[in-house]
C-alpha cells in the first residue's frame, strides 16, 4: 500500500491541479443549483471570519506594530456522495493574515474518498487528489476558525509559516479504523504527498532576500491513535518526512540547496463532560544542505510543545488556558550559541520561544461565535523568515498579542 501511496503522490503537479479544479467546479456547480437538486447526497458548507489583532514587539501580524484587521478568514467546502463507496470533497478559503502566511485565495483540499473496506470492525479509505493532513491533533481542524481551540494555535506545533504545506497535500492517504470492546478505538493514517510553493510563500520561509523558489520534494507522513474503550482520552503519535529544495534566482543571498525536516509527534488528549485536556510534544531535525553557501552543512534537533486546558462554565461561554514552549535547538535552549556564532547579529532570543495564553469562546448562537485571547511571549524563535532571522524589526525578548474575531458558519 505505501508503493500505491508514492506512486500516486508522483502524478505531475499540473494533472493533479487539473483534477482538484474539475473536482471545485463540479461541486460549486452542484451547489449552485442545490436547492433545484434537493438531494441529501449533497452537502455544502461555508464559513466567514473577521477580526482584529494587536502585536506589540514583534512582526509577526505586520513591521509597524499597528492594530490590524488582516484576520479575515472566508471559506466554502461541499461534498458529494457519487455512490455508497465513493464522495467527493473540496474547500476553497481566502486568508488575510499579514506576515504569518501569504493572503490570497488557496485550494485546501479537493479530493477523492474512496472507501475501500468496511466490515463490523474495520474501515479503510483511500483518498486521491489534495488530501486533508489527519495525523496531528488539530491538523484537520486548523481550516475552519470555529473548530479551533483558539485564534491562533500554538506556534510550536502548528507554525503558521509552514500553513498551506501542513494543510494537506497533492497525492494520496490511505485511512484504516479498528474498533472492538477488548481493545477500543484504533486509528491508522499513512501519506504521500508534494505541494505547490509560490514565490511568494517562499520569501515567507527564507526571508525577504530571496529571490529564488521552494519546490516541495517528499511529504510521507504516518500516525496511530488510540482510543481505549469507554475512556474518555485518546493518545496519538505521528512522524513525519519532509524535503525541500531551494533553486535560486538571478540575484539574492542564497544559492541551490536542500532543507530537510524531519518531525515526531506525540499527544494526549481528554474529553470530560466541563474539562478538556490537551498535551502535543514535537521534536523536528531540520537539514541544510548549501543554501547560505556551496558547502554548508548543519543540522539542528529542535523541540517544543503546549498544554492546554479549556473550561466549559455554560453552554455559550468557554475558558481556554494554554502554555507552550519551542527551542530552535534543544542543545543551544537560551540561544547563547546562536548569538556567538552570528557575532550577535542574531539575538539569543532567536532561540526559543515561550507563549502562555489565555482565551475566551463565546457562542452567541447557533452559528455564531466570538472568540477573544491574549498572549504574553517570550522570545522570537517561531516567527518568520524561518532560514534567517530579522532582528531588525524584531528587538524585543518579550512582546504581547491580543485577538478578537467574529465567526459565522452555515
Amino acid at each position: 500500500m505505501l508503493m500505491l501511496l508514492k506512486s500516486l503522490s508522483n502524478i505531475p503537479h499540473n494533472v493533479q491541479s487539473l483534477c482538484g479544479f474539475f473536482t471545485l467546479s463540479l461541486l460549486l456547480t452542484l451547489s449552485s443549483q442545490a436547492a433545484d437538486l434537493a438531494n441529501s447526497k449533497l452537502k455544502v458548507h461555508g464559513f466567514v471570519a473577521q477580526g482584529a489583532i494587536d502585536v506589540n514587539g514583534s512582526d509577526f501580524v505586520n513591521d509597524d506594530g499597528e492594530l490590524s484587521f488582516e484576520l479575515t478568514e472566508v471559506g466554502l467546502n461541499a461534498s458529494y456522495q457519487l455512490s455508497p463507496d465513493i464522495r467527493l470533497a473540496a474547500q476553497g478559503a481566502y486568508l488575510n493574515g499579514g506576515n504569518r502566511y501569504t493572503d490570497g485565495f488557496r485550494i485546501d483540499y479537493a479530493l477523492i474518498d474512496w472507501s475501500i473496506f468496511h466490515s463490523e470492525n474495520w474501515q479503510a479509505n483511500i483518498y486521491i487528489g489534495r488530501f486533508k493532513n489527519y495525523h496531528w491533533l488539530y491538523s484537520s481542524t486548523r481550516d475552519i476558525p470555529h473548530t479551533r481551540p483558539s485564534i491562533i494555535l500554538p506556534q510550536s506545533v502548528y507554525f503558521d509559516g509552514t500553513r498551506d504545506m501542513s494543510v494537506g497535500g497533492d497525492g494520496a492517504a490511505l485511512s484504516a479504523k479498528y474498533n472492538d470492546e477488548l481493545i477500543g478505538e484504533l486509528d491508522f493514517n499513512i501519506s504521500s504527498a508534494e505541494s505547490s510553493i509560490s514565490k511568494d510563500q517562499t520569501r515567507t520561509i527564507m526571508g525577504r532576500f530571496s529571490d529564488g523558489r521552494l519546490s516541495h520534494d517528499k511529504d510521507l507522513q504516518a500516525s496511530i491513535y488510540w482510543r481505549p474503550y469507554f475512556s474518555q482520552w485518546q493518545f496519538g503519535i505521528a512522524l513525519t518526512n519532509t524535503d525541500l529544495t531551494y533553486h535560486r534566482g538571478e540575484s539574492g543571498i542564497f544559492v541551490d540547496g536542500q532543507l530537510g525536516l524531519k518531525r515526531l509527534y506525540t499527544n494526549a488528549e481528554y474529553q470530560g463532560e466541563s474539562w478538556t485536556f490537551s498535551v502535543e510534544l514535537l521534536q523536528e531535525e531540520m537539514t541544510i544542505d548549501s543554501l547560505l553557501f556551496p558547502g554548508f552543512n548543519r543540522t539542528t534537533v529542535g523541540q517544543g510543545g503546549f498544554v492546554q486546558g479549556q473550561y466549559q462554565f455554560t453552554s455559550e461561554l468557554q475558558l481556554l488556558a494554554r502554555y507552550e514552549h519551542y527551542y530552535a535547538n534543544k542543545d543551544d535552549k537560551h540561544g547563547k550559541d546562536l548569538e556567538k556564532i552570528t557575532q550577535g547579529l542574531i539575538p539569543s532570543y532567536f532561540g526559543y520561544q515561550n507563549d502562555a495564553t489565555l482565551g475566551l469562546t463565546y457562542h452567541l448562537s447557533n452559528n455564531f461565535q466570538l472568540q477573544l485571547e491574549h498572549h504574553w511571549i517570550k522570545g522570537t524563535a517561531r516567527l518568520t523568515p524561518v532560514v534567517i532571522p530579522d532582528p531588525t524589526v524584531n528587538k524585543k525578548e518579550y512582546w504581547q498579542l491580543s485577538a478578537i474575531q467574529l465567526m459565522y458558519w452555515f
